[in-house]
């Protein structure tokens, strides 16, 4: 009898120490995929489910860390996450954990978003207790399934509710405000200051918490706010300087900024990381980063020999070496197929593709095509401004200046900035006043050249009203596009120039006036509508004005004197002449001495 009893207390003893190790090893694979570290974790989480097959919460973590490693760049990962969930249901696990896991392959897919919350609803209806209470866990996952992805996938807002949810049922777990914070920001950046609580909240909980941290450091860096940026990085490496992504971001920031401080940040990511290909990838790219053009290339090609051909940006890093090595066919080359064949997309992805296509003759549309998706993608409101000057820049050296459909596109990017630099409203201006030469003849074409040039010059005006180039803009738009001066366009915009530049004695500003006054003489002289009589006095008004910015003796003082005296001689015989007939009116054709 002992015996049995000993036997039996030894196989609870051994049962309860699987069970243990079982969850253990469960929690080290989630702990992984909170590192970054995909690679342990797969290996980790496959063990286990190779072990328990029919273990759902195992399965739906293989899944998670199969779509986290895909996120990092390992494409096939998505379809791995796909069957494993597929696999299991056709195994009879009907669970909770599959449902959501499946819902969470669907919106990475881009597929049907009903069709997954049909799977989300079904997994937070069967975990409801007796008093109606759900499962806060589910709940968190259907919420985790929604933050993954750009702001396109899943949706944010159905997120936020189950996770607020959630979050009242547990009020312990911080990755519940994580994913809380990550579904406002894809609602847009509006949504900064509630996806900070979230995260702040994410502290409260555990405060060595490092990705709640880390998460409010992104968005400061979003908006190039370094001292905050470095603040809340700061905070996050203290609480746990083993968090891996932390030192990511901060060699993705002082990349293009600090090469010695990027390798500072390079080697402690790779010192915190799996090493797999994302390490690889990193430390070919610092290599490249760094001017090491051939050995970043070496790199890549041992990379496409071994076990990460399949890396989605490799390919991009062939392009940038091929770049610079001095083919740029062969960069162009890889460059298709990483657009072709990649799943996610930074900023300066584009950039690159922009500048790249631009080296080629006829390529110039794609170039700011790809700019344009820059300008829309990115967060950074000066990385704005640069990818808006350089599309302006190529357009004007491959003369593709005709292309109104494209500035018209830039100019919409500026809504959203609140000044732009006087520096980069010039180039702007003077590209959009070099498009009205290039345009077909055709007046509507001209029209929509100038209505383009006109808004710039006026947005340049509004926002820099004492400096005199957004006046001369505006000017040589409308002189540009009125070609024989016929349509009277520049009248306005003259008038208001002359009213700034009067009130400055320079050289410059008296120059300009006389230059604005002559094109206005030769309307009112040739074009204008209005009775002869009248055109000749608006003339003399103006070549007065001529005479009075320029010094007496000069050409200009000269001509505007002559000009005049003998448009007031014509005037004045013609009104001699009116009042010896007894006639009235301003009607007439005096003629000016000659």
């Amino acid at each position: 009898m002992k015996t049995m009893k000993k036997t039996a207390f030894t196989f609870l003893a051994v049962a309860f120490a699987s069970s243990f190790a079982f969850s253990q090893t469960v929690d080290e694979g989630i702990k992984d995929i909170y590192y970054g570290k995909t690679k342990s974790a797969i290996q980790a989480l496959e063990k286990v489910v190779a072990g328990k097959p029919k273990d759902a919460y195992s399965i739906y973590w293989l899944g998670q860390a199969y779509l986290r490693d895909y996120e990092a760049g390992n494409k096939d990962q998505l379809a791995k996450a796909a069957v494993t969930y597929q696999n299991a249901l056709q195994a009879g696990v009907n669970d909770p954990w599959i449902w959501v896991g499946s819902g969470n392959v669907i919106i990475m897919q881009n597929g049907d978003i009903n069709k997954a919350k049909q799977n989300f609803e079904q997994a937070i209806t069967s975990t409801k207790g007796k008093k109606g209470a759900e499962s806060a866990d589910i709940l968190n996952a259907v919420g985790r399934a929604n933050a993954m992805g750009d702001s396109k996938q899943g949706d944010a807002q159905y997120g936020i509710d189950k996770l607020k949810r959630a979050a009242e049922l547990d009020l312990k777990n911080p990755d519940i405000d994580i994913n809380l914070g990550i579904c406002y920001l894809k609602l847009g950046s509006d949504h900064g200051g509630e996806a900070v609580l979230a995260f702040n909240d994410a502290i409260a909980r555990d405060p060595k918490y490092a990705a709640a941290y880390y998460r409010i450091g992104l968005i400061y860096q979003s908006q190039n706010n370094k001292e905050a940026m470095d603040e809340w990085y700061a905070k996050a490496i203290v609480a746990d300087p083993a968090y891996a992504p932390v030192y990511y971001e901060y060699y993705r920031y002082y990349s293009e900024k600090d090469v010695n401080a990027a390798k500072e940040y390079i080697d402690k990511f790779v010192a915190n990381s799996d090493q797999d290909c994302k390490t690889s990838y990193f430390q070919a790219d610092y290599l490249f980063r760094a001017g090491k053009y051939q050995e970043s290339m070496d790199r890549a090609k041992a990379m496409a020999a071994g076990d990460c051909k399949t890396f989605a940006r490799l390919n991009l890093l062939f392009a940038y070496d091929y770049d610079r090595l001095g083919d740029s066919v062969q960069a162009r080359s890889y460059l298709q197929k990483f657009f072709a064949t990649a799943t996610e997309f930074q900023p300066d992805d584009y950039e690159f593709a922009g500048m790249l296509y631009a080296k080629f003759p006829g390529d110039a549309d794609t170039a700011a095509k790809y700019l344009e998706i820059a300008i829309d993608v990115d967060t950074i409101k000066a990385d704005k401004i640069v990818y808006i000057n350089t599309a302006v820049n190529i357009m004007q050296k491959a003369g593709e200046l005709t292309q109104e459909e494209n500035l018209m596109k830039i100019r919409e990017k500026l809504r959203d900035q609140t000044k732009l630099p006087e520096s980069d409203y010039y180039k702007l201006g003077t590209a959009a006043v070099a498009a009205i030469g290039t345009a077909p003849a055709d007046s509507i074409s001209i029209i929509k050249a100038y209505t383009l040039a006109d808004s710039i010059a006026k947005a340049y005006i509004a926002d820099y009203p004492d400096k005199p180039q957004g006046y001369t803009i505006r000017v040589n738009a409308a002189k540009k596009a009125d070609r024989d001066t016929a349509w009277g366009l520049a009248i306005e915009p003259i008038t208001t120039a002359n009213a700034f530049f009067l009130k400055d004695t320079s050289a410059f500003a008296k120059n300009s006036v006389f230059v604005n006054d002559y094109y206005l003489v030769l309307y009112y002289l040739n074009h204008s509508k209005m009775a002869r009589i009248d055109q000749y006095r608006k003339a003399i008004t103006l070549l007065d004005e001529m005479a009075s910015v320029t010094a007496p003796g000069s050409d200009g003082n000269t001509f505007a004197t002559k000009t005049g005296d003998s448009l007031k001689a014509a005037v004045a015989k013609y009104e001699a002449s009116r009042n010896k007939s007894g006639g009235g009116g301003s009607g007439g054709s005096p003629k000016p001495n000659k």
